[in-house]
């Protein structure tokens, strides 16, 4: 492709980097290398831009090259797992005894790593604020914040923060902003235009979409970041993405946008079904008018994503049996592939968290969690009633 010529998502989803680290037979999709080293022409002397795995991959190089392009980044770099990038963004961008401003929304393994690693092995403090309020962000700023770190809409409740307002805050006082996008996907939302100076996603979720391979991305426009991401990748860390895996993100990413307007569309179908069910208390998702940041999200976002999570009206033994007799909804961690899932947070995704720490991030016994995959919506809608008909018998 033209590096120079700006396409449609759609079309980079489909043509960038398909053939920028290709072979010389034509082949129309990527083939996977699988060669832990190349030969080189004389001693300290390569032959071919690739000398050893770590360093250097055509499979891995083509699926960084589409996701930047996805991203409307200069450089992506893709890494063994989506915490695995966390850890190397965070490590980019702070270093011991700095700090922290996160929003008190985010994933609970990127909670716990930032406890773990940034907080108890490298003494950064870090104050976890409520960022739906752009003053609090500003408000928990000290002279040694390092880094801010956000992420939207978050997980799992389907907070959202205002990422323009945030990044004005974050440029004034000349400190990175860094944002986990992988809810979102760069479908519906590109951080870097809202002025985010690293986005961060997993691409085990919707940009592999298959539920086959485990992943994560870097990408960024700063090129002093992105070289030392790579440093730490590369040199320090060793946690590079597999070819096998770069091979099945590559893949998956050609249908990212049907798949995320269809996933979407599901989503919107099924919170508005639970929302005008009598066994649920609340619904959280952003494209409904009544979620308090829908305006927001209408403004930040191009589509809102295929998550849904619910509140019951129930006991955490009523809520459990619910899940329990789903049939299309499978009961499984994680999301972003094609088929419908289901999670108790309370005793799944968020159970690693103490009682305490989940009470106060808002999640109960009775929330359900729910990626929406992309199947018949009438056939998710009547298994979901058919599994909640049975509570308050």
């Amino acid at each position: 492709m033209d590096e120079d010529t700006k396409y449609d998502v759609a079309t980079e989803a489909i043509h960038s980097g398909e053939n920028d680290a290709g072979t010389e037979t034509g082949d129309v999709v990527s083939p996977i290398h699988l060669a832990t080293h190349h030969e080189m022409r004389s001693p300290g002397r390569p032959g071919h831009d690739y000398k050893y795995s770590r360093f250097g991959n055509p499979t891995r190089d083509a699926l960084e090259i589409r996701l930047a392009r996805l991203s409307g980044a200069e450089y992506a770099t893709a890494f063994s797992s989506g915490t695995a990038a966390i850890a190397t963004a965070g490590l980019t961008l702070t270093g011991p005894s700095e700090h922290i401003v996160a929003f008190d929304g985010i994933y609970g393994g990127t909670r716990l790593l930032f406890d773990d690693l940034f907080g108890g092995q490298l003494g950064v403090e870090i104050d976890y604020v409520d960022a739906t309020s752009p003053d609090s962000v500003a408000a928990a700023i000290r002279p040694e914040t390092s880094l801010i770190w956000m992420e939207t809409p978050t997980n799992p409740l389907l907070k959202l923060c205002d990422l323009d307002a945030i990044s004005e805050i974050a440029d004034e006082r000349e400190i990175p902003l860094g944002v986990d996008n992988t809810f979102a996907t760069p479908f519906f939302q590109r951080p870097l235009e809202h002025g985010a100076d690293l986005v961060v996603h997993s691409t085990t979720k919707y940009l592999n979409g298959h539920s086959d391979s485990t992943g994560g991305v870097v990408v960024t426009n700063d090129s002093a970041v992105a070289d030392r991401v790579s440093e730490l990748q590369q040199y320090d860390l060793g946690n590079l993405l597999a070819p096998f895996d770069a091979y099945l993100v590559l893949r998956g990413t050609k249908t990212l946008p049907l798949r995320m307007e269809k996933h979407a569309a599901n989503a919107e179908r099924v919170a508005e079904f639970l929302s005008n069910h009598p066994a649920v208390l609340s619904v959280n998702y952003p494209g409904m008018e009544s979620h308090p940041q829908h305006e927001l999200a209408e403004r930040q976002m191009d589509g809102f994503g295929g998550v849904v999570s619910f509140e019951l009206d129930a006991t955490e033994a009523e809520t459990r049996a619910v899940l329990e007799r789903l049939d299309l909804f499978k009961i499984a961690v994680s999301l972003g592939g094609v088929e419908s899932l289901i999670d108790h947070p309370w005793s799944m995704s968020a159970s690693f968290i103490s009682p305490e720490e989940r009470r106060a991030a808002g999640i109960s016994e009775s929330l359900v969690r729910s990626p929406v995959g992309i199947e018949c919506s009438d056939d998710l809608i009547s298994d979901l009633e058919r599994a909640l008909s049975h509570l308050r018998q």
